[in-house]
């Protein structure tokens, strides 16, 4: 399988590139502007070339390598829910999807995939932006379209959706068929994770992955402004008690064999999840090594995107590029 030529802006620690690669893309450049993910990503892959940049400061014009590229990719800070969007915080992560677009302007790639929250797709507040975008993008020669997966259909044991945009040059769009989940069964929290829960010879390994067999609610990275790591908001921290688990905090190691599991007894009773556990329910290999302390490791984990439904967008978009050209005379782009 030959390779095609990738760039990926916001590129965190890794999630989208990684499934990329898995699908036969080569990064030509890896672009972030946190150096504890500069230091993941070349941790892991020492001969990718990595930028520690903002996405704001990037001119492309002082990196010709990117000119000549298949696929531009961006799993961008997510946005907030469309009650937010008035925000400064969420002003400043729409300005970065703006960036992205104005860059495909520049460097022209074949296709484009950005990665976002669901309601980026269809919220009435983010009409505005998508509007920008459609703009742009007919402008520029490409034909896209919206929309959804939810990672626990390509073997991630996470109930995760993401809003996806996926933009071809006309020519290779009418081949682009959205990837089709890869698994029949969800893959549950308790299988994920039974293994690395008895490695620390913890007796209640099984038991507690017996009645743990749901997918993970999201997890959530949170903000670098907040304090230390927790499994995400109250609603997602019900989820976890349901499985025993203390969603509260993440453990700097799994549990040994005096650990008591009575989860009836409240937090002290129950189990915690490590970083390590954090990134495989997150769908990464586990030999992916993460910089930084426990918040951090944690922080770029719950940003991440799945590796496993990058590989498939990637397989979706390199078939799509592979496909005959189809005619585009006499095209007329959407309103």
């Amino acid at each position: 399988m030959s390779e095609l030529r990738f760039v990926d802006m916001c590129a965190g620690a890794g999630g989208l590139a990684l499934g990329l690669e898995h699908a036969g893309f080569e990064p030509a450049l890896l672009l972030d502007k946190k150096p504890v993910a500069c230091d993941t990503l070349r941790r892991n892959r020492p001969a990718w070339q990595v930028l520690e940049m903002d996405l704001l400061d990037f001119s492309p014009s002082q990196h010709k390598e990117i000119y000549d590229i298949d696929l531009l990719s961006a799993g961008l800070p997510r946005v907030k829910s469309s009650a937010t969007v008035a925000r400064a915080e969420t002003e400043a992560e729409l300005r970065l999807l703006e960036a992205t677009v104005y860059l495909a302007h520049a460097v022209q790639p074949r296709a484009l995939v950005i990665e976002n929250v669901p309601e980026l797709v269809g919220a009435p507040d983010f009409e505005p932006i998508r509007d920008l975008i459609r703009k742009e993008l007919n402008h520029l020669g490409y034909r896209f379209r919206w929309f959804l997966l939810n990672a626990a259909d390509f073997g991630v044991p996470q109930n995760r959706r993401q809003g996806l945009l996926v933009a071809l040059k006309k020519q290779h769009f009418d081949a682009f068929r959205p990837p089709e989940p890869t698994v029949r069964e969800h893959l549950s929290v308790g299988r994920a994770l039974r293994r690395s829960m008895a490695m620390g010879g913890w007796r209640d390994a099984d038991r507690w992955a017996a009645q743990a067999v749901s997918v993970a609610p999201t997890l959530v990275g949170g903000s670098d402004r907040r304090g230390g790591a927790d499994l995400g908001p109250t609603g997602t921290k019900k989820a976890w008690t349901r499985m025993g688990v203390d969603g509260g905090t993440v453990a700097d190691n799994v549990p040994g064999p005096d650990f008591a599991w009575a989860p009836e007894t409240g937090r002290r009773g129950m189990v915690k999840i490590t970083t390590d556990q954090a990134a495989l329910l997150q769908g990464f290999p586990p030999d992916w090594e993460f910089a930084g302390k426990k918040t951090a490791r944690y922080r770029q984990i719950g940003h991440a995107s799945p590796p496993p439904v990058a590989k498939a967008l990637g397989l979706a978009i390199r078939a799509a590029l592979a496909a005959p050209a189809t005619s585009v005379a006499g095209y007329t782009s959407p309103p």
